[in-house]
């Protein structure tokens, strides 16, 4: 009897959707042949290709190449859909989700292929950032040391994967037509693209407080700030994901991620909250300080088991060794809650009217998606073979039938 090859399970710091690739087609050439200029026919083909390749060769780890083939593919596709030509439904354009190898869509729209190598694009940023949060050697410790310098780029691919997908919403969902947009599936919407963004933004954040609970330099009303705020993009999240539909299967996974990353935020927000609440002089400041760091207790409780259903979900994955501001607040929250309880005891005693959960404040979100625009139209547009006759594809397939040597 064989043994059975040890599966891989992933370990989740930055929630990424499942990664969709294209399916090769090998009619593709034949199809345009006649339609667009030759050199740019045989560099859609080619990238294509090669795209589909390098992603099942290595199962979408080869991100460098990948993204460089991904946005020469796009700079072709943009000079399609400028041109006035009537192709959009020439080719049939397939893409499947490359876990599990369903072919989940397939539309004949050269607007839907601009659609999907961008989602593309963002989902493979969003691997590299988490990619780069988890340790090389996959060591089990309870915790993790990550580098600041590991943070601020991660922050930036977050900002860079959150822009693609703005794009998405704002430039390219509108070329779809109405029944192209209701046949797309749950994770390719507007809700969840929507969510995906804001949660991006959300986990920039993270970082961020991340930093500043290393820095000697950062104040804890900044700390308390940048809590607050990721708390609140998360709150966004979930009203988008809550809208989409999306609650089944991967959909599900995502919705467990976003429950998790929130009570870990608003242990954060009411801890930092509490401290702050804690420098009054008044017996009231220090009874709700004290609430808060029992709030903050709890929820760091029930963050532990979110994070645990959350990984169990299928497709299961490892949680994460506790890292950054969290690897902090594991161990100063149960601390500071038990010490300051015991030491304002009798004033909860006292004052029992007082053991009101203060609402935490709001604050303006600071992070912002990076701005990313569709790119110019490859230099292959720009040839003399631009002097072609656009033809519709019952010329075409005359052409085609023409060209056939029947010798």
């Amino acid at each position: 009897m064989g043994w059975k090859k040890k599966k891989n399970i992933p370990e989740v710091t930055i929630f990424v959707p499942e990664l969709r690739v294209p399916v090769r087609s090998d009619d593709l050439q034949k199809i345009l042949r006649g339609v667009l200029p030759t050199e740019v026919v045989d560099k859609i083909s080619c990238l294509r290709n090669q795209i589909v390749l390098v992603a099942e060769d290595t199962g979408g780890s080869a991100i460098p190449d990948l993204q460089q083939a991904l946005e020469e593919y796009l700079s072709l596709l943009v000079g399609v859909n400028r041109k006035e030509c009537e192709i959009q439904k020439l080719v049939e354009f397939k893409w499947k989700n490359l876990s599990d190898g369903r072919q989940e869509v397939c539309v004949q729209n050269w607007w839907f292929e601009v659609y999907s190598v961008i989602h593309m694009m963002a989902t493979l940023t969003l691997t590299e950032a988490n990619s780069i949060l988890i340790s090389k050697d996959q060591s089990t410790g309870s915790d993790r040391i990550v580098s600041s310098d590991s943070m601020r780029n991660a922050v930036e691919l977050l900002l860079k994967a959150a822009g693609y997908l703005e794009l998405l919403i704002r430039d390219v969902l509108i070329h779809l037509p109405p029944d192209i947009r209701s046949r797309l599936p749950n994770d390719l919407n507007e809700s969840t693209l929507e969510a995906i963004i804001v949660q991006a933004l959300a986990q920039g954040t993270e970082m961020q407080l991340g930093l500043a609970v290393e820095s000697r330099n950062a104040t804890l009303s900044v700390k308390r700030r940048l809590a607050c705020e990721q708390l609140s993009y998360l709150g966004q999240a979930h009203c988008c994901l809550s809208t989409s539909n999306n609650n089944q299967g991967y959909g599900k996974k995502h919705m467990l991620f976003i429950k998790w990353k929130y009570l870990e935020a608003k242990a954060a927000a009411y801890y930092y909250n509490g401290l702050m609440l804690d420098k009054g002089t008044e017996p009231a400041s220090h009874i709700s300080a004290v609430c808060c760091f029992l709030a903050a207790e709890n929820l760091l409780a029930e963050s532990k088991k979110a994070c645990l259903s959350f990984c169990l979900a299928v497709p299961v994955t490892r949680p994460p060794p506790i890292w950054g501001a969290m690897k902090n607040l594991n161990k100063k929250i149960p601390e500071i809650a038990s010490r300051k309880s015991q030491m304002y005891g009798y004033l909860m005693e006292q004052e029992k009217g007082l053991q009101i959960l203060p609402d935490l404040p709001e604050f303006q979100l600071s992070l912002k998606p990076e701005d990313y625009q569709l790119p110019e139209p490859h230099l292959a547009w720009d040839t003399e073979n631009m002097e072609i006759t656009w033809q519709t594809p019952n010329e075409q397939l005359v052409y085609s039938e023409d060209d056939i040597d029947i010798n």
